[in-house]
């Protein structure tokens, strides 16, 4: 896959305040990476400058090849992006939005923002008063407004905030659809249970330091942590076992060693119920990185 969005090394100071140092990670086509971190972490201000809404003091944003400092059109020219709440008149219908974002730009066509609003899945009530629209409606006009000038990567700041459970389902459904399209998506959000269900990659700022990039199924990792769920434990033949129970025990081990400890297992007469993965979920691997700080929601 091409990488689409490179950060290298930004820093950012307000007056004395460093408030970004040295943070670097990239995205993908087709990536869509979730971007967490306590409030007051550094989010929105990695994605202002990524953006180019504030000034960069040191380091780099490299967007489709194109370095935001030097050539600022031509980095912006294929990005779309939502940050916090997307505005639209209320007063207008959610067509007549359209065609207002769509008059930015050269040579948007009628027949585009058809296709957009089929894509977002507002066909039924894009000519209704956007005043009427449900907040997941809203969202998706602003992904449409969001995907008028053809970009190929999508950075969204919090859109999950005060949708209902059918919102944020839309949105997820949505968003995979855009992913499955190479379209590399950034989305910074405080529901990390949403996150895990379509992201594919994790990266964790905190007080402005990247603590970790990498995959979410890697991110997750128990250190190797297998549950065994067995008959008896009382003459396990397994020396390094841990967490020992009446009639459960725990390994760290690779994949491939699991089996040799079955093979074990059933050599003693010992009858096995379970063997699972004991994985963490997104939050509790955050954390543990994190050392135990909780992500909260904003309450805007």
């Amino acid at each position: 896959m091409e990488k689409i969005l490179e950060c290298k090394n930004l820093c950012k100071r307000f007056g004395k305040k460093e408030v970004l140092k040295d943070v670097s990670f990239t995205i993908n086509e087709g990536d869509i990476l979730a971007f967490i971190g306590p409030n007051g972490s550094g989010k929105t201000t990695t994605i202002k400058l990524i953006l180019g809404l504030q000034k960069i003091n040191s380091g780099e944003v490299i967007i489709n090849n194109y370095n935001i400092k030097t050539d600022y059109l031509k980095a912006i020219e294929r990005v779309g992006a939502i940050v916090e709440n997307p505005d639209s008149y209320m007063y207008l219908t959610g067509w007549q939005n359209l065609k207002l974002i769509a008059n930015c730009y050269e040579n948007v066509k009628e027949e585009t923002l058809k296709e957009l609003v089929k894509y977002v899945g507002l066909e039924e009530r894009i000519h209704d008063k956007v005043s009427k629209y449900s907040l997941g409606m809203r969202q998706r006009l602003g992904i449409a407004k969001a995907l008028i000038n053809s970009p190929n990567i999508l950075i969204l700041d919090e859109p999950t905030n005060g949708l209902d459970p059918e919102g944020i389902k839309d949105l997820r459904d949505l968003l995979k659809k855009l992913a499955a399209d190479n379209i590399g998506i950034l989305i910074s959000s405080h529901n990390l249970a949403e996150l895990e269900s379509f992201c594919n990659k994790v990266c964790i700022i905190d007080a402005g330091k990247i603590i970790e990039t990498s995959k979410v199924n890697e991110f997750k990792n128990n250190e190797n942590r297998v549950i065994f769920k067995v008959s008896d434990t009382s003459n396990l033949p397994i020396k390094d076992a841990c967490e020992v129970k009446k009639h459960s025990f725990v390994v760290n081990k690779e994949p491939s060693e699991v089996a040799n400890i079955v093979r074990i297992l059933v050599e003693h007469n010992i009858d096995i119920y379970e063997v699972k993965e004991d994985v963490l979920t997104l939050e509790e691997a955050f954390l543990k990185k994190t050392g135990g700080k909780n992500v909260k929601v904003n309450k805007k």
